[in-house]
């Protein structure tokens, strides 16, 4: 991280920027494509990884295939729970607002903290502990569920789905902790890959369900979903972070849902009553707080 120059960082800033903005556009895109989560998945790992590796090919770069090998059983694993995760995120886009489910996916950096002591050996602080109860309640305020309780079956299913979209993004950042001396594209290749490759059992299983024909308008928001919001975006998180301090990756992240807030405000008409607001106000503010430094 010491050694590059300012106008790297520069740089490296705008890409991480542009990363998380191009991320909290994904699900209005996802809104408007009337396929199944698992085929929108599956298009994007492939869409993706073609990308990633049609640019690698013209850059003249080839893939690790040592690295690989190393950590294969590690990428198997995580690009399967990668798989997942899409699955249960568009899922919960379908039954709830975008915002509240991008507000649930985002407790996944809560859970990293919860478990970093028993994995990485990291001291949990009273401050760690305050912003998990914080982000609690602000979950609880932003699912609404003291105002409809669970008589709204469809709501609470889309925040449950959220949740567990969150716990298996974090098991996907868990690995990636463990994976070692593999670059960033060929991570990323081998686990679009994977996480599309696990996806076909399940549509097959539900081929008979998938009845929607892809007109024209889809086929493209699907190729910019895998292109734009996976392989451009992947591209340009990856190539961000090994130049900028954990932590303004880490406080830059919440940009992405903040983002996604505005714009399904503005594109989707989606709004959030003074409850939710509260709500996103503390699970933000908890995020914001919990990656500062202790001084």
């Amino acid at each position: 991280m010491n050694g590059h120059t300012a106008v790297q960082q520069s740089k490296a800033r705008a890409s991480l920027l542009t990363s998380m903005l191009i991320f909290g556009t994904i699900g209005i895109f996802v809104r408007y494509i009337p396929l199944p989560s698992a085929v929108i998945a599956f298009a994007r790992g492939i869409i993706g990884m073609t990308f990633l590796l049609a640019v690698m090919l013209l850059k003249g770069k080839k893939l690790s295939v040592e690295s690989i090998k190393k950590n294969f059983v590690k990428l198997i694993f995580s690009g399967t729970f990668l798989g997942v995760n899409w699955i249960l995120l568009f899922e919960a886009y379908r039954y709830t607002t975008v915002a509240a489910a991008t507000l649930c996916y985002y407790m996944a950096p809560i859970i990293m903290v919860v478990v970093s002591p028993l994995l990485f050996g990291e001291r949990l602080t009273v401050k760690k502990l305050a912003c998990v109860a914080a982000s609690l309640v602000g979950m609880v305020l932003v699912s609404g569920i003291l105002q409809v309780g669970v008589s709204d079956a469809g709501e609470f299913r889309g925040i449950i789905l959220g949740l567990s979209a969150a716990v298996f993004y974090a098991s996907v950042v868990i690995l990636n902790k463990f994976t070692s001396d593999i670059p960033a594209n060929d991570k990323t290749v081998v686990q679009l890959g994977i996480s599309a490759l696990v996806l076909v059992p399940y549509l097959m299983f539900a081929a008979g369900d998938i009845q929607t024909d892809v007109t024209v308008l889809v086929a493209v928001m699907l190729l910019i979903t895998g292109i734009v919001h996976t392989g451009v975006a992947y591209m340009l998180y990856f190539g961000s972070i090994n130049v900028l301090k954990t932590q303004t990756v880490a406080i830059m992240s919440y940009i992405d849902p903040i983002s996604a807030i505005i714009l399904s405000a503005v594109f989707l008409g989606e709004t959030l009553s003074v409850q939710g607001i509260v709500g996103a106000v503390l699970v933000l503010g908890a995020a914001f707080v919990s990656e500062m430094p202790e001084k």
